[in-house]
């Protein structure tokens, strides 16, 4: 086995050191793109290998195992606006670092979402986050002009705050032209506001004209269970011992998620889930039950889904041990040999 990941190592390597893939015009369709996607995985948001690439934990190899095991997409969480100028340009170190992480996925058959993950730093300041967005997908979607159509682009993860549906709109209304510049058909990813909960999919406007848009949406449902003993989540930090799941609490998730399917259908707009988990705080039993009642149900709707995350809270993969967390992977997974 080591040998087969040596080898599949200095594949990625040699692929890598050709630069920037040169693949075909990317002209799919949202609803083709989003079959492509269908079971993907949330992958190095929190990596220190974005300050420092040799200091990483997530490593090429990581790629073909993600994609061994089952899965067919990634979405690559990037922090970038901290690793800005003073002019918001991003260094050319970050862009090779983003390089690594879209040809390593690629060369490993996944599909990938360039997914800008400044989300809270977006909230919190609207007129800065809608100077930096621009200039990131000035660049970045530049730069990225090339890629294939197994590339998409999400303009940015959860809104919320300020951004409330008039400015995420607003902002999204500057935001698509430009990345169709260099981009032109190129499939992005755009949820609602309010953390792209599924009941402000109503207050979305996109231009309905532009046909390359995979919409999304993130399912926590229910916080006290999957987000418990969550330090970042006051109301939920002291909570411990909530089970899932009970027949209602799997009725809930199916009659949500058919919410959304009926929205995706009066809109001929097809649906990513983007990210689902429950953290560490709850059992495993009672995780491994929610998160396979999510993906199936998911699944049944016609969504494609990205679980978060692969390390970190809510883990997928040991990284100590070098090993999956065998339970959640089977109920992400289960048809997997």
């Amino acid at each position: 086995m080591r040998a087969i990941w040596k080898g599949a190592y200095a594949l990625a390597l040699a692929a890598l050191a050709a630069g920037t893939a040169t693949a075909a015009k990317p002209t799919a369709s949202a609803w083709d793109a989003q079959r492509r996607l269908d079971r993907g995985v949330n992958i190095i948001g929190y990596d220190p290998l974005w300050k420092d690439f040799k200091n990483g934990r997530f490593k090429t190899y990581h790629f073909y195992k993600i994609r061994q095991a089952g899965f067919s997409s990634v979405r690559i969480v990037l922090q970038s606006f901290d690793h800005m100028d003073a002019h918001d340009r991003l260094p050319q170190k970050w862009l090779d670092t983003l390089d690594w992480a879209v040809n390593g996925a690629t060369h490993a058959g996944l599909n990938v979402i360039v997914d800008e993950h400044d989300f809270n730093k977006c909230s919190d300041d609207a007129a800065a986050c809608h100077d930096k967005l621009v200039a990131f997908w000035k660049q970045v979607g530049h730069h990225l002009r090339k890629q294939g159509n197994n590339v998409l682009f999400e303009l940015l993860n959860e809104p919320h705050g300020v951004l409330d549906a008039e400015h995420w709109n607003g902002l999204l209304a500057e935001l698509i032209p430009i990345v169709r510049r260099d981009n032109p058909t190129r499939n992005l990813v755009i949820g609602p506001t309010q953390w792209n909960s599924l009941h402000q999919l109503d207050t979305l406007k996109l231009p309905e004209q532009d046909r390359h848009i995979v919409v999304t949406f993130h399912y926590y449902d229910p916080m006290r269970f999957t987000h418990q003993g969550a330090s970042w989540v006051p109301e939920y930090a002291h909570v411990s011992g909530v089970t899932c799941c009970t027949k209602e609490e799997r009725a809930k998730i199916d009659s949500d998620f058919d919410e959304v399917a009926a929205w995706s259908k009066a809109h001929d707009r097809p649906i990513l889930l983007g990210e689902f988990g429950a953290r560490e705080g709850g059992d495993m039993a009672s995780r491994v039950a929610w998160t396979s009642t999510v993906a199936r149900s998911a699944e049944r709707h016609g969504f494609a889904w990205a679980y978060w995350q692969f390390d970190g809270d809510f883990i997928l993969y040991d990284m100590k041990k070098q090993d999956w967390v065998h339970p959640i992977l089977k109920a992400l997974i289960p048809n997997r040999d």
